[in-house]
Order: structure tokens, then sequence, then C-alpha cells
């Protein structure tokens, strides 16, 4: 079978021939970027899908009998790169119909008055699910199998539910975080909605959807009913879920973060995101708990967000490898390669011109650090590290297949590069979440485009007639 037959629609039919948990998929002659630093990138190697999971990477598995059993199928990936799907650890995937609706705003204060203070007010249920179901299938369609939806819309029990509906329907690794709006007319059901939304969608302990709490940094943005700290923290520790913290920057979020070290309110199962513009203080108290943060490359610099410089460095010096994260469509791209490419190219200038003129070094990062940022470290991130980010044998299938021998691809000389900075959505020959193929032969598979279309803009036609309440 040559490249252009890896991912064919006979290949696919065969595969779904098969019973879900009954499926062994065997990848053959493939590049593959493992992410896992023990397995590092396997040249012309095989891996081996056996129903969720990933079972076994290495040269030569094929050879090895693994695909002797009449129940394997067998995609010939020569020609391709394998990668760990990517991890989004931050977006408000409500809003997506509005997407690049203000491409150029100015501030913070432009975003939140327009969006939070003004659409996100006449949002219906059937609004919150059309915009997450854009986002996710969207985010399938670039590779990202992971996306933690910051909910910050949560305006009745419905408008949770659609959202969590919506992750349902994709087939997407979903994290739902769950948050009350900043403004207007809402039922005060959260955070004590948590505990039916734990019990209705996530009492499994091996699902492809998990929760958690979301809240901001402090009271400044909505007031304090929606700001992190001990009550906040307790309903997240009484649930057994994660925190994430959103619009973590300046001064007043350096001081709580000192106050949330000082309260034991911090540690590996809370998220701070941006993180922008922190003291060092701050950052030591993250790095000495080993609390995890989801950087936001584009946001931070093309909204504005306290230095406008994403905080890498800053991450890094404190010992924390942070995950990445869209953020809000409405001003941004919706991909990771542009979130990989914004901060690589970001923190390199920076890097050179902190010493131009001297004798000294620049300290860069590289297309490998910015690639385990957007899979493993996202993971880590996420709380999912166990599950997904790389492409360890007893982790879930969350992969993908990428055309090496593309147009802008070929030739292929070093397989991180050419993913990080080569690589778009088209190349994506397929994705597999949990094992199972949501895009294949470069198509998003079960979706009705025409029908979503219409679905998409009537929604948006709604929020933007509708008057703000």
């Amino acid at each position: 079978m040559n490249v252009h037959d890896t991912t064919s629609d006979a290949v696919l039919t065969r595969i779904r021939s098969r019973a879900a948990d009954r499926r062994r998929i065997l990848f053959t002659g493939a590049t593959i970027v493992t992410m896992d630093p023990r397995l590092g990138i396997i040249d012309r190697g095989d891996l081996l899908v056996e129903g969720d999971s990933i079972t076994a990477v290495g040269a030569g598995l094929g050879a090895a009998g693994a695909d002797a059993r009449a129940d394997t199928v067998v995609v010939d990936a020569t020609g391709t790169i394998l990668t760990p799907g990517f991890v989004d650890t931050h977006r408000h995937a409500w809003q997506t119909q509005l997407r690049r609706i203000m491409p150029d705003v100015d501030d913070l204060g432009a975003y939140v008055a327009t969006t939070l203070a003004g659409y996100a007010t006449v949002y219906r249920p059937e609004d919150m699910y059309t915009g997450t179901r854009l986002a996710a299938l969207t985010a399938i369609d670039s590779g990202i199998t992971t996306m933690l939806d910051f909910s910050h819309n949560s305006r009745t029990r419905e408008h949770s539910d659609a959202a969590i509906q919506a992750l349902l329907g994709t087939g997407i690794r979903g994290v739902h975080a769950s948050m009350g709006p900043h403004f207007g007319a809402w039922d005060r059901q959260w955070p004590g909605d948590l505990t039916r939304l734990k019990d209705q969608y996530f009492a499994g302990d091996d699902q492809l959807l998990t929760l958690r709490l979301a809240a901001l940094a402090t009271d400044e943005i909505a007031g304090p009913e929606l700001a992190y700290g001990s009550g906040l923290a307790r309903v997240a520790r009484d649930l057994g879920v994660g925190v994430s913290v959103d619009a973590v920057f300046g001064t007043a979020s350096s001081e709580a973060v000192l106050r949330w070290a000082g309260a034991g309110l911090l540690g590996p199962d809370v998220t701070l995101i941006h993180a922008t513009g922190l003291t060092t203080a701050a950052w030591r108290a993250m790095g000495d708990t080993g609390t995890t943060v989801s950087l936001a490359p584009t946001s931070d610099a093309q909204i504005g967000l306290e230095t406008a410089i994403p905080a890498v460095d800053e991450a890094l010096s404190a010992g924390i490898r942070p995950g990445l994260s869209i953020d809000v469509e409405v001003a941004l791209a919706g991909d990771m390669f542009t979130q990989m490419r914004a901060l690589h190219t970001i923190q390199r200038m920076r890097a050179v011109n902190a010493v131009h003129g001297t004798d000294r070094q620049p300290s860069r990062i590289t297309t490998h650090d910015v690639l385990d940022f957007a899979t493993l470290q996202g993971a880590r991130t996420n709380g999912l590290a166990a599950v997904t980010g790389s492409l360890t044998p007893g982790k879930k299938a969350d992969l993908l297949v990428i055309g090496a021998e593309d147009l802008n691809n070929m030739p292929l000389n070093d397989p991180i590069g050419t993913v990080v900075l080569g690589t778009d959505a088209r190349n994506i020959c397929a994705v597999l979440i949990n094992g199972e193929p949501r895009k294949w032969n470069g198509q998003v598979l079960d979706v009705d485009l025409p029908a979503l279309r219409t679905e998409v803009c009537a929604s948006r036609s709604y929020v933007l007639n509708a008057p703000a309440v």
C-alpha cells in the first residue's frame, strides 16, 4: 500500500467493521515521534493499537507477528509521521460562532465589554451547544485530541448540560471546566451544580470526559463569587476535581498566588492560566508547590495581557514546563500550530535581543520544547499525563497521522521541525481519539457540514441580534 492509500476509505471500512473494543490496528513504516523521553523518535517504526489503547511501539512489530492475527488491520504508514494528539489546556469554546468578530481587539477591557458583558448574556443552551461543538470539531480537524473547555457562561443547568453534550457528541477527549458567567442574569446554580454534573456525566474513572472547576484569579473583573480561594478550593477538593484559574496576571494575581500558597491552595491539580507579569516570588511559590501553568501565546501577545509576553522563560526558570492553549477564537486562531510557532518565535527573538551586542549566548527554546508543551506537558497540565500526551504503550490511542511527503513537508529531514514549523491541518491524514478514527483521509468523520453551517449561522444571527440582558 503506498502513502496515498494510507488512510483510504477501504482501510477505514475495515477498521469500522470491527467492534471498537476488539479492534487491532497496526501502523507500519512511519516516523514515530513518541514524545516519550524513553522512546524518542523511531524511524520506520510500527505502532499497535488494541481497542482504545496503544499496546506496542517499535521497529519490526509486523515482522514479530503483531499483524499475524486475522483481526489486525495493517495500515501502511510509510511516508507519514505519527505523533501524539495535541492537548489544548484552555479554550472558551462557547464563543466559537463569533470567530474573529474582533480580530484587532484593542485590549482585555474591550474583549470583556463586547463578549462577556454583551454577547454572553444572550446565549441560550442551544448556542452553548453549537459553539462548543464547532470548537471541538475544528480542534479535531487541526490535530487537537484533548480540549479543556473553560466554560464560563454556565447561566443555567441546561447551559452546562448543552456544553457537555457537545463534547460527548464529537468524540473529543474533553475537559469541562465549569464556571458561572461574569455578567448578566443567571440562576446562581454554580458551583453547587457541579455535584450533579459529576454524578450525571463524570462518574466513571475510564471515560473520555473529565470535570474541573474553573475560576478567576481575583475579583477585579466580576466580583468575589468567581475568584479562587478557600471556598472554591474546598468545593474542588470535596468533588475530587482539579481547578483551572484564568486571568492570572499582574500585581493583584501575584499577591493572590502568595496567599494561595500560604493557605495550601496550590499544587499539581491547580492550573494557572496566562501567568503574565507575575513577580519572582509568585513564580517561586508556583514552582515549589508543583502548580501547573497554561500559556496562551497568541492571546497574551495579541490582546496585550499585562506585559503581552508569554511567560515561558519565567515558567522554565521556576521548574515548570507549561501547557499551551488557544483561549478565544473571537480574536485568535484556533489551532495548536499557531501557538507553537508564536511561542517559538517570540521566545527566540527575545533571547537573542537580550544578549545583542554582548558576548553572551542566547538561551533559546527548541521545536522539541514547544511540541513537548503542546502534547505531554499539556496532558500533565490537564491532569491526564497517565492517559495521553505521548505514544507510550499503556496510554490511550490519541494520535495523528501526518503526511510527510506532502508538497509543503517533503523531503522529510527533521520530523519534529516538520511538525512544528511545516505542518498544518491539511497535512493531518488521520486523527484517532481513544482508538476511534475521528478524521480520516483528510476529513473529519460523521459531520454533516451543510447542516452544521446552517446551525452555526443561525446561532450567530441570534446572538448578534438579541438585546443584551
